[in-house]
């Protein structure tokens, strides 16, 4: 049988995979994602591009919105919304060559934008 294309992968099985990804975290990982609520959109927004300063959308995987355990306080502003991993669909299906590289850079994805939550700058990841 014939692999699936990367480009016939649905956005439902595309879900499927970040909760596969998600689902095949050590422990610990696991248990920080407990607080983060992921999304997973088409297309990172103009507007973050720009601010991160990136040409091509390609070059934004996933992105971490919210205060970093590292910088998290018992004064937090009240209203503030709770930390958010969005995964962008659109690049990784393009930069990937079959649906075991989706999952494979999902979870990297999510590994490190977890990094971000409890504080890494990109320098300091394992992926």
């Amino acid at each position: 049988m014939e692999m699936a294309r990367r480009d016939h992968i649905s956005s439902e099985a595309f879900a499927q995979l970040v909760q596969q990804a998600i689902a095949d975290l050590p422990a610990p990982y696991a248990k920080l994602m407990e607080s983060i609520a992921v999304v997973v959109e088409e297309e990172p927004p103009e507007e973050v591009l720009r601010d991160l300063d990136l040409d091509r959308e390609d070059d934004l995987l996933g992105l971490y919105q919210g205060q970093s355990l590292a910088a998290d306080s018992f004064f937090r502003p009240g209203g503030e919304q709770p930390p958010q991993i969005s995964i962008y669909r659109g690049p990784i299906l393009r930069i990937c060559e079959s649906p075991e590289e989706v999952v494979q850079e999902v979870y990297d994805t999510v590994v490190h934008e977890l990094g971000h939550h409890v504080g890494l700058d990109d320098d300091e990841m394992p992926y």
